[in-house]
């Protein structure tokens, strides 16, 4: 225990010598959560036996809840597992919620500011936040574990004036069989005055079988006046193919921010579109994507911030390249207008060889050693 606290307490001063260096201040972070999980693990050595028998019973609580939510929305395992990674839950939310499970709706409920009814021209929902809605939440996970199923779905959110929401959707698809199974979401965002959301999405894949994994969400999005919205976005791994298209158009005083994390491996392609307006007086946005590119992957980042009034607009695309990967980024600004701030950055660049080899005389493999610094510069 001693070395492992020795080591995490040193490890913000090795990370902050890799490639890219200003992307990897994020890794300083996770060298901070290790001494975290090293301070917690030395406590529950030096805690009585009787603290085992609360962990079982938390446990057994844990499964139970897991087994009431695959009841109640007719689901297996697997498929709660994709549910459990792309959406956080390990039980039937309190709020509003949409599941989507092999192309239909598995469990749905409206709250009371938040309405959820399907669409009758296509499919997918319509997610109405009523004025004045603060502090709540709505979760429209979608699954898919039927090898060579083609899902298409529109989503629709309407959000009010003075609003203050979280929104968390993401998809997640386990192919076992031969067949290509793909999932094209389009999410589109209609946000009013003075209100604030935040929107989660994560991307997850798993499958022994031979058939392809792909996904392709496109996202709309409209700022009204002096509003915001974070956008976090990540795809955790298993998609062999994918294009991630952000539209948006951002009002007087309305602000964008968007945190893309994104890892490749294999032979998988990612293309990431962004393209923002800044329309409005005093509007901004923020886009940083950080990614992984590793084996024989490939990724393409492309940009795109144009100024149209008095604003501020900023690009930062940071990538690490492992192996025979091949990463090309594209960022562009565009001022059509004499008081538009606009900055892009971009980085790519290798794990430094000097950093591993000190990582590993602290005692980790050289697979450890990459691990560690991966996870530190995606979070």
């Amino acid at each position: 225990m001693a070395d492992l606290e020795n080591r995490v307490e040193n490890q913000a001063e090795e990370i902050q010598e890799a490639a890219p260096a200003d992307a990897l201040a994020a890794a300083i972070a996770e060298a901070k959560e290790a001494k975290e999980a090293a301070d917690a693990a030395k406590r529950q050595e030096e805690a009585p036996a009787t603290a085992a028998p609360k962990n079982a019973e938390e446990e057994a609580r844990l499964n139970e809840t897991r087994r009431e939510m695959m009841e109640k929305l007719g689901i297996d395992a697997i498929q709660l597992a994709l549910i459990e990674k792309v959406a956080d839950l390990h039980k039937i939310p309190s709020g509003a919620f949409n599941f989507r499970v092999n192309g239909a709706a598995a469990g749905r409920s409206s709250s009371e500011h938040i309405e959820i009814r399907p669409k009758e021209d296509k499919p997918g929902i319509d997610i109405i936040i009523k004025a004045g809605t603060k502090h709540e939440s709505v979760h429209i996970p979608v699954v898919l574990s039927q090898t060579g199923l083609k899902d298409l779905v529109y989503n629709d959110f309407f959000i009010e004036d003075d609003c203050d929401v979280l929104i968390v959707a993401g998809c997640g698809i386990h192919n076992d069989g031969t067949k290509t199974s793909s999932h094209d979401g389009i999410h589109t965002f209609h946000i009013g005055k003075n209100s604030k959301v935040k929107y989660v999405e994560k991307h997850y894949g798993k499958g022994d079988g031979k058939g392809e994994k792909i996904m392709n969400p496109t996202t709309i999005i409209e700022i009204g006046e002096n509003s915001y919205m974070e956008m976090e976005t990540v795809q955790i791994k298993g998609i062999d193919n994918t294009k991630r298209v952000t539209k948006a158009k951002v009002a007087d005083n309305g602000h964008l921010v968007i945190h893309e994390s994104l890892m490749t491996h294999g032979t998988q392609y990612a293309e990431t579109d962004f393209s923002v307006d800044l329309d409005g007086a005093d509007s901004s946005a923020h886009v940083v994507s950080r990614a992984v590119a590793k084996e024989n992957s490939r990724q393409l980042f492309l940009a795109s911030v144009r100024g149209n009034n008095r604003c501020a607009g900023r690009t930062e695309c940071d990538a690490i390249i492992m192996d025979h990967a091949v990463v090309t980024s594209k960022p562009e600004i565009v001022a059509n207008d004499i008081d538009a701030s606009l900055v892009h950055e971009a980085a790519i660049g290798r794990i430094a060889g000097e950093q591993l080899m000190k990582l590993m005389t602290l005692g980790l493999t050289e697979a450890q050693a990459e691990e560690e610094i991966v996870n530190g510069f995606l979070k």
